[in-house]
């Protein structure tokens, strides 16, 4: 059975988030805002439908996919990719096809904490979120 990430969980760190951006070409205002804020994650998990929101200040970024089929993906840069869900394990995994090479993130659970790696071209981003209960 996948791991269940159903809830609401709250940012506890954030490290290399802006040479991420920058790898994604986010403008360096933008980059020097979002370093600043600690977004929630808002996870919907039915099966292999997920929802999973990203709430902020800034803005409120929406996806909801079925694991192990393709779809366009809209990303934080609001460039627009093929994107595949697959389960590693216990882990949600997405590969983004477009016009940035190595594009994607990885979803788990480890010590009742919530990890999210995003990558873009060879920059690499882990945050770390703690469920609110």
């Amino acid at each position: 059975m996948p791991a269940d990430f159903n809830g609401t969980w709250e940012m506890e760190s954030n490290d290399n988030l802006e040479d991420y951006l920058k790898a994604l070409n986010i403008d360096f205002a933008t980059r020097k805002i979002a370093v600043h804020l600690s977004p929630s994650k808002v996870f919907i998990q039915n099966h292999d439908v997920i929802e999973i929101k990203t709430l902020s200040h800034l803005r409120t970024h929406e996806v909801k996919f079925t694991v192990g089929k393709e779809f366009e993906y809209k990303g934080v840069d609001n460039r627009v990719v093929q994107a595949l869900v697959t389960w590693e394990g216990d882990k949600l995994a997405c590969v983004q096809k477009g016009e940035k090479a190595n594009r994607g993130w990885k979803y788990w659970i480890e010590d009742n904490k919530l990890h999210l790696e995003m990558t873009c071209e060879g920059q690499m981003c882990h945050q770390v979120f703690r469920k609110n209960k």
